[in-house]
């Protein structure tokens, strides 16, 4: 995968796109570094509408989605150079028989690589696919999970876990589609599947659908570890995981998370929820490991917290940690924001996007992190880091696992 000029590549996307026939979708997303683009993300498929075929193109911004319809011939071909003309650094096109994946640098010079299905894929052209699910509401593992009843359809007291399953896939599969195009992720063959590990997974829901979405759905080799300390978890995942036929594209380990040992290493490692210093475990496994590429969804921040009641508030911030609500508000936030600041000193590329309200939390926000360079030994970003922990006379349980503290 050599580079070329990012015109003649986006051109080969351009006719994969409006290729009607055997386009499955399109997704744009990232932007190019010191550029910025109208859009988060978007994503175009072709649907079947009373007036013909049309292009559909969903657009999101950093809290919803707009989607418009775009006639087939000169409206279509509008929209699709408008997209291409935005500064999006990624760019993933599935057609019936293959993947592309693009990647663009700031040079103005495109990336491209290409994968052949495992089996042809069938495009589907309904206009009223519900919301562009990427798992449809009567796939097995929903089924077998017992967010869909035996008919197919979603529960009702289960329809706030299918948003967060179905939220989540969203962020995997542009995460993952970034960093195989950044070169940071290797390409995964059916003797070598992609790795990936679910930190404290408990019953595996997201481990089952992001299993099921990536190699059904995506066509993409994966082997997908969970692990949870309870021993009920792992032998519940195991008997769901055999009646769905997966027990030799899954496996669960119980354990603990600080002292897991998995070899080879897993190459995405997730952790969703993990309460309170769990997410740092899991962040300094990830690290540990070398892995490419981690996902972790905070929850209940509770140590960062306790040590700045201890302190004190370095000024000018006690009117921010007067009232204790807002002290709680302030701690989850830089919770978070030293996560972030230890990633990148370690060499990751760190950003904080939104992630669904889960059943078990308000806290929706998501750290993803890819591996794009060498551990930082000095210069502003650990002056900064430096900086900040010893104003709030903290010690960061990350920083700790880490050997920074």
């Amino acid at each position: 995968m050599g580079a070329e000029p990012v015109l003649r590549v986006l051109s080969r996307i351009r006719q994969m796109i409006l290729d009607d026939a055997t386009l499955v979708r399109a997704v744009g997303s990232g932007r190019i570094r010191g550029q910025q683009t109208t859009w988060r993300r978007v994503e175009l498929r072709w649907v079947d509408l009373k007036g013909g075929r049309h292009l559909q193109v969903t657009a999101y911004d950093e809290t919803q989605a707009f989607t418009h319809n775009h006639t087939q011939g000169d409206a279509a071909r509008d929209a699709v150079d408008a997209l291409l003309d935005e500064p999006f650094a990624n760019w993933h096109v599935e057609t019936a028989t293959e993947q592309h994946q693009v990647k663009v640098t700031r040079k103005h010079e495109a990336f491209l690589h290409t994968t052949e299905r495992s089996a042809p894929a069938e495009p589907q052209r309904s206009h009223d696919l519900p919301k562009n699910r990427l798992l449809p509401e009567d796939d097995p593992v929903l089924v077998a999970l017992g967010i869909s009843d035996r008919d197919g359809r979603i529960k009702p007291s289960r329809q706030a876990k299918y948003r967060q399953v179905e939220e989540f896939l969203r962020l995997l599969d542009a995460a993952i589609s970034e960093a195989i195009a950044g070169g940071h992720l290797r390409k995964a063959t059916t003797d070598d599947p992609l790795r990936l590990v679910d930190l404290g997974c408990g019953n595996a829901y997201l481990t089952f659908a992001a299993q099921r979405y990536l190699s059904h759905v995506r066509g993409l080799p994966v082997h997908l570890t969970g692990v949870d300390v309870k021993e009920q978890s792992a032998r519940h995942n195991g008997e769901v995981a055999a009646s769905l036929g997966l027990a030799g594209e899954t496996s669960f380990v119980v354990g603990g998370i600080g002292d897991v040992v998995l070899d080879p290493a897993p190459e995405v490692v997730l952790a969703l929820h993990a309460c309170d210093t769990a997410t740092d475990d899991a962040l300094a496994r990830a690290v540990g490991w070398e892995a490419p590429l981690v996902l972790a969804a905070p929850c209940c921040h509770h140590d960062l917290a306790a040590q700045m009641r201890r302190t004190p508030t370095p000024a000018p911030y006690a009117m921010v940690t007067r009232h204790g609500i807002l002290r709680e508000r302030f701690a989850d936030t830089m919770t978070d924001a030293i996560r972030a600041a230890l990633l990148r000193l370690q060499g990751y590329k760190v950003d904080v996007v939104e992630f669904v309200e889960s059943q078990h939390t308000p806290r929706n926000t998501l750290v993803r992190a890819v591996r794009a360079g060498k551990r930082v030994s000095g210069g502003s970003a650990r002056k900064e880091y430096t900086d900040l922990v010893e104003s709030w006379a903290i010690r960061p349980r990350l920083a700790v696992l880490l050997d920074e503290a």
